[in-house]
């Protein structure tokens, strides 16, 4: 078993859950390297596929479960306060 990393969820304060922290870092990277850094942002659809480039084959093959995991590590950054969410819709979030 792999080492593990506490999240957040913006939309359950206070709840903390553990992930794999090598499948977190990793799409944790790809989400800030193509997520912009200001309004309008990108969709969670747009951040996903944005995102699966950068992504190491052997955490993610083929892109597997990469859905999951843009949407745990977007909600545990919204809660730390490094990406927020416009209120449009569909939702689109950028970096702070």
């Amino acid at each position: 078993m792999g080492e593990k990393i506490e999240v957040e969820n913006v939309n359950v304060p206070g709840q903390i859950s553990r992930v794999d922290k090598a499948k977190y870092e990793a799409m944790k990277a790809a989400m800030l390297a193509t997520l912009p850094k200001a309004a309008p942002g990108m969709t969670a659809k747009e951040s996903k596929e944005a995102a699966k480039p950068h992504l190491p084959d052997d955490l993610f093959p083929g892109g597997a479960t990469s859905g999951w995991w843009q949407k745990t590590v977007q909600l545990d950054l919204e809660a730390k306060g490094v990406v927020v969410r416009e209120d449009t819709k569909p939702l689109r979030f950028h970096q702070v």
